[in-house]
């Protein structure tokens, strides 16, 4: 099991082969059952691998995989392979896990590292503290070769898979019977690959202070075909080619010995391959930004009630190109109806917003009448011609199961006709936001003259200009 099998690269694992009787002993002895970070069913011939699990010979290995979180004190075979490679003048390559998907707790009731990997014989461990849900971190600055691919498909992760933020640290060592302690600082240095929204690595490299190891520290849960099939046509030719060529991998290829347009094409590939995960992560963090920035506005309108609905209806009809004023703030306390609403072109209106478990009250038409009685006596250098009721009515329900029409009793709907008021539903006001119908909510809001004089085109909100804050200063007067 330990000879080299012809075209197949040996890599030592770094816990003991499944189901074996090493296997079982150690869960055995555990207080629970270790869990597999490298499973059984992977195809090794398929990568070009020959496994050799623990208790097999590793000083031929290219490089070694380790579980991370399965602590075997005295690991011979990373003794081995570090001593191997040494002699062969290579660079001894680590994968290590950190983290578990299955587990979020903090282990440490003293600190924040959630989880560690200890490097090598020193004294010096990556620490990780897990990351909230939802963190979708991006490639480290000045990345080429292995290490961006690396980091091109780690971030194929699905977007609800952990991610951890990384730290390296030393060691603080309390000598027995009083006798002292002693501190062993950090030694080799920790690379980014991928890092978080705080520049924190979530994926990293680490170099021993000699250069004669590095560690890639990698999340748990990590796809190991992936991992596999980076390390053999990435990793291995760009640190430890002369394993590919011993064991005559036909995955193998000697830079020196292509052509000018195998050379081309291979490039191009590559380029291609980073120019669609760095298009991906942009289209990602749009969708995300875009979401965050509607969705306020959705549940307002939908399922809002209070100063919640009407914060969300005055976002809908400025982005439509209107001006809002909020005349509780303006006036104070409940003197008028909720927001005056104006445009170039046309008059003001009142805009009274109310939010309804059930159906709409037929006398929410008189308050707003009301309203427009009294808004002479408190603002009469603003004449406003017409009132708009905008109701959130049956918010309980999803939309598609509440009426279209927020009143539908015969009479009641003939009666608003003859009336100064328009009103609409927020259901109908959130279509209309939704596909960017800027026009529909105009001509909805300030009738057919605003909407007829105004281009159709969305109009984003913009700070007021020089006219529009003169239009605010003579409202507070």
């Amino acid at each position: 099991m330990s000879s080299t099998v012809s075209g197949l690269v040996p890599v030592h694992i770094g816990q003991p082969e499944p189901g074996s009787d090493r296997d079982q002993a150690l869960r055995l002895r555990a207080d629970r059952p270790a869990s597999l970070r490298i499973p059984e069913a992977l195809d090794w011939r398929r990568h070009g691998l020959q496994p050799r699990w623990l208790g097999m010979e590793s000083s031929d290995c290219a490089a070694a995989l380790s579980p991370g979180h399965v602590h075997i004190q005295g690991d011979e075979g990373m003794k081995r392979l570090f001593g191997g490679a040494r002699r062969r003048g290579e660079l001894a390559l680590v994968l290590t896990v950190i983290g578990q998907v299955d587990d979020d707790r903090t282990h440490n009731v003293f600190g924040s590292a959630a989880a560690s990997v200890h490097l090598s014989d020193l004294f010096t461990s990556v620490v990780a503290r897990r990351l909230p849900d939802g963190t979708r971190p991006s490639i480290a600055p000045g990345l080429s070769g292995a290490d961006r691919d690396l980091a091109i498909r780690l971030l194929t992760r699905p977007a609800d898979d952990p991610w951890w933020s990384l730290q390296l640290r030393g060691m603080h060592l309390e000598h027995g019977a009083g006798s002292g302690s002693e501190d062993h600082p950090a030694a080799g240095e920790l690379h980014p690959i991928l890092v978080d929204a705080l520049g924190d690595p979530v994926v990293a490299a680490w170099s021993s202070p000699a250069g004669d190891q590095r560690w890639y520290v990698i999340p748990d849960g990590t796809p190991w075909d992936n991992v596999l099939d980076w390390l053999v046509h990435r990793a291995l030719p760009e640190y430890v080619p002369g394993a590919l060529r011993r064991a005559r991998s036909p995955f193998f290829v000697d830079p020196d010995l292509q052509t000018a347009g195998e050379q081309s094409a291979r490039q191009s590939l590559e380029e291609l391959e980073a120019r669609y995960a760095e298009e991906k992560q942009r289209l990602e963090k749009e969708l995300l930004e875009a979401k965050e920035k509607a969705e306020p506005v959705r549940y307002g309108l939908l399922y809002g009630s209070g100063t919640e609905l009407t914060k969300a209806v005055a976002q809908v009809l400025t982005a439509a190109g209107m001006r809002a004023v909020d005349l509780d703030e303006e006036l104070g306390g409940t003197k008028s109806a909720d927001l005056l609403v104006s445009a170039e072109g046309a008059s003001a209106r009142l805009v009274e917003v109310k939010g309804v478990s059930g159906a709409a009250q037929e006398s929410y038409i008189g308050q707003l009448r009301q309203h427009l009685d009294t808004w002479p006596q408190l603002r009469p250098s603003v004449p406003v011609s017409e009132g708009v009721l905008i109701v959130n009515h049956q918010y309980k329900l999803h939309p598609s199961e509440r009426s279209a029409d927020v009143y539908t009793r015969p009479e009641h709907v003939a009666s608003l006709a003859s009336l100064p008021v328009t009103v609409v539903s927020t259901v109908q006001l959130f279509n209309w936001w939704r596909a960017g119908d800027w026009a529909a909510i105009r001509t909805a809001v300030l009738g057919d003259v605003i909407a007829a004089a105004s281009s159709a085109a969305p109009v984003k909100p913009q700070q007021p200009s020089a006219p529009q804050r003169r239009w605010y200063d003579r409202l507070r007067k």
